[in-house]
C-alpha cells in the first residue's frame, strides 16, 4: 500500500478519473482527492463513497477566494462532518498567480483553518511565493498538516515541521533543474516527508507532458530512495505511516 497524499482525479479537472482510480486501488494506491470549491468538494464526496481508495479533502483554493460566500462556508462546515473527509484542503495562498488580493486570500485562509480546528482536522496546504505569511498565519493556528508540493528551503521546512506539518514531496523533485528541493530533502528526516502526484498536474520528468496520475507515485519514490540513499520499499513504508498517522487512515 502507498498513499497518494494530494491529488484532483474528478471529472472537472480530468477526463476518465474513475477508471484512474480503479487502476490505483488495482495496484494498492490509496489517493487523497483534494477539493478546491463547491463543485469538486461535492465530487470529491461522491468518489470517496464509491471507491475505498479514496479519501476525501475539502476545502476553498486562494483562486476562488473572490467568489466565495457565508453559503459556502457554512456548506463546507456542513460537509466536514462526513466520515470520509480527513482533512481540509486544498487550501493555502499564492502570490505568484495575482498578489491584489492578498488580504482577501488571508481572509479565506483562516476561514478554512477555523474549520480545521473545529472539526479536528489537519490540513493540506498551498503556498506558492507567499511562505513567510503562510507560516505566520499557521503559527496562529492549533492545526497541523501537509504543505503540498514544497519548494522552500529546508531551514523553512524545519520550521514548518516544529509547527507539525510534513513536507509534500511530488513530480518536481525528479525534475532535472531542481536541485533545490533535492538538497531540502537530504536535511529533513524522511519521518517528516509524504508523498504526492498533484495529479493531473505537475508529472515526473519521465512523463513530461502527459497528464499525471498516482500510478506515478513510483518515479517520486525513486528518486527520494537515490538521493537518500535508501531502499525504495523502505521509502514506501516510512512515508504511508507518515500519510495514515496525519490523517488517520
Amino acid at each position: 500500500m502507498i498513499i497518494d497524499t494530494h491529488c484532483h482525479i474528478y471529472n472537472s479537472e480530468m477526463e476518465n478519473a474513475e477508471e484512474i482510480i480503479k487502476e490505483s486501488a488495482r495496484n494498492d494506491i490509496h489517493i487523497i482527492l483534494n477539493g478546491t470549491d463547491p463543485l469538486s468538494n461535492k465530487e470529491v464526496l461522491e468518489l470517496s463513497d464509491k471507491y475505498e481508495n479514496v479519501h476525501a479533502a475539502l476545502g476553498y483554493f486562494y483562486s476562488f477566494a473572490d467568489e466565495i460566500t457565508d453559503e459556502d462556508i457554512f456548506l463546507l462546515d456542513k460537509q466536514l462532518n462526513n466520515d470520509n473527509v480527513i482533512a481540509v484542503g486544498e487550501i493555502g495562498l499564492d502570490y505568484y498567480h495575482t498578489k491584489d488580493n492578498k488580504d482577501i486570500q488571508k481572509e479565506l485562509f483562516e476561514k478554512m483553518l477555523n474549520l480545521a480546528h473545529k472539526h479536528s482536522l489537519p490540513v493540506i496546504v498551498h503556498s506558492r511565493k507567499s511562505m513567510q505569511d503562510t507560516f505566520d498565519i499557521l503559527k496562529k493556528h492549533d492545526v497541523v498538516g501537509s504543505i503540498h508540493c514544497y519548494q522552500g528551503s529546508a531551514e523553512m521546512a524545519q520550521e514548518f515541521i516544529k509547527l507539525g506539518f510534513y513536507m509534500g514531496i511530488g513530480g518536481p523533485i525528479t525534475h532535472n533543474n531542481n536541485k533545490k528541493i533535492r538538497k531540502m530533502l537530504k536535511k529533513i528526516d524522511i519521518g517528516h516527508v509524504l508523498v504526492e502526484t498533484d495529479s493531473p498536474y505537475m508529472a515526473p520528468e519521465e512523463k513530461r507532458g502527459e497528464i499525471n496520475t498516482s500510478l506515478n507515485l513510483k518515479y517520486v519514490v525513486r528518486k527520494i530512495a537515490e538521493e537518500l540513499d535508501m531502499n525504495e520499499d523502505e521509502v514506501v513504508k516510512i512515508t504511508t505511516e507518515n500519510a495514515k498517522r496525519l490523517f488517520k487512515i
